[in-house]
């Protein structure tokens, strides 16, 4: 994909297309609820600062896009309160169509919309793959077999393929997984594909605690796969439940970074997503719409930590004022703001400073001074 283009040309236009489409969805989700629950919008942009082009619709509403593109934003008539704006701009407010009057609940339903725009994106992305090139399967099938463990020790080999186990048949390497895991130190009856020709072999699993329980391991690798394509149908419910699955696996890495302290060098910023936005785009559509249908989960996921300046800090002040009966005062908004933002350009530097050593700039530049 994007051949056409000279390689130094590749990556922008991936990650323009990329960011771009995370970023429209996203704020069209704030924008349909908007519009939805009766707040007039007067600007959609994507990106920040002067706009490169711009123009005005039927209802008022300024479309632009903008020259800096890291991200856009939805402007709703009416956002601040009152007592934040002076006398003429309240003259200028259009009465019923101010975002500030609109009741706790419908606010809500405006903010939440960008990040749940994002879900549903992924959802329809990955219908869209499995019920076209289909869905990715992990083939019960040994790629590499572990010295001394117990699928070496009962004679499994690179390339052997798992039948069934106690007469079950096994369809999926996850399949093989759960039932190895749920069984530690009991033997297993294996029925294993090897050359064309079927064969029984009894497997022991080793023990090994794992989350504060013991589970069993077998000792193999995959990495055979097919793919099988879906009906609209099933292809629908599907993409919805991979959407899940990846939103699950994310906030599990999030969480054993924070409480677990585990290794920290993966988070990424927009250099990384650049990068990698080139590299999948040489590998065709399909992997570039997959690339962003998993960039949209995490920016949906992102958006609705309970961190102000984001979605989910919004939506906390609002779960507050829905508690205390009336908003939080100005003035503990104002620190909480503060704070959000703070932590925000910290883990933007965090994640700048992480692209640009596994990029290699530092060592690029060491080797320059030495």
């Amino acid at each position: 994909m994007f051949d056409f283009l000279p390689e130094f040309l590749r990556t922008p236009v991936a990650f323009g297309i990329v960011l771009g489409v995370l970023v429209f969805i996203h704020e069209l989700g704030h924008y349909l609820a908007a519009r939805w629950c009766g707040v007039h919008v007067e600007t959609f942009s994507i990106g920040f600062g002067r706009a490169l082009v711009s123009w005005t619709d039927r209802v008022g509403t300024v479309w632009k896009i903008a020259w800096i593109p890291l991200g856009g934003y939805v402007k709703l008539h009416g956002q601040e309160r009152p007592e934040d704006v002076t006398d003429e701009d309240r003259a200028l407010w259009q009465p019923g169509r101010t975002f500030h009057e609109k009741r706790v609940g419908a606010r809500a339903i405006v903010i939440a919309a960008g990040p749940v725009a994002n879900f549903l994106l992924a959802a329809v992305l990955f219908a869209a793959l499995f019920a076209t090139v289909g869905r990715t399967i992990a083939l019960p099938e040994a790629h590499e077999v572990v010295a001394g463990s117990a699928a070496s020790r009962a004679g499994l080999q690179p390339g052997d393929r798992v039948e069934s186990i106690d007469g079950v048949p096994i369809r999926r390497f996850e399949e093989l997984q759960h039932t190895v895991a749920a069984n530690p130190g009991r033997a297993l009856r294996l029925v294993v594909a090897s050359g064309g020709v079927s064969h029984e072999v009894t497997v022991t699993p080793d023990s090994r605690q794992s989350g504060g329980r013991t589970v069993g391991v077998l000792g193999v690798r995959g990495g055979a796969v097919e793919y099988e394509r879906l009906s609209p149908w099933a292809a629908v419910p599907a993409g919805v439940e991979q959407t899940w699955d990846v939103s699950v696996q994310t906030l599990a890495g999030v969480w054993g970074m924070i409480a677990h302290n585990q290794n920290t060098d993966e988070l990424g910023g927009p250099l990384r997503i650049a990068q990698l936005s080139g590299q999948v785009a040489q590998l065709g559509a399909a992997s570039l719409v997959s690339f962003i249908a998993l960039l949209s989960v995490n920016l949906g996921l992102i958006n609705l930590f309970p961190i102000p300046v984001l979605d989910g800090g919004h939506l906390l002040f609002y779960l507050a004022e829905v508690v205390r009966g009336r908003p939080l005062p100005q003035r503990a908004q104002e620190y909480g703001f503060r704070a959000g933002l703070a932590l925000i350009v910290g883990l933007f530097v965090f994640a700048t400073w992480n692209d640009l050593t596994h990029i290699g700039i530092f060592r690029w530049v060491a080797g320059l001074i030495g």
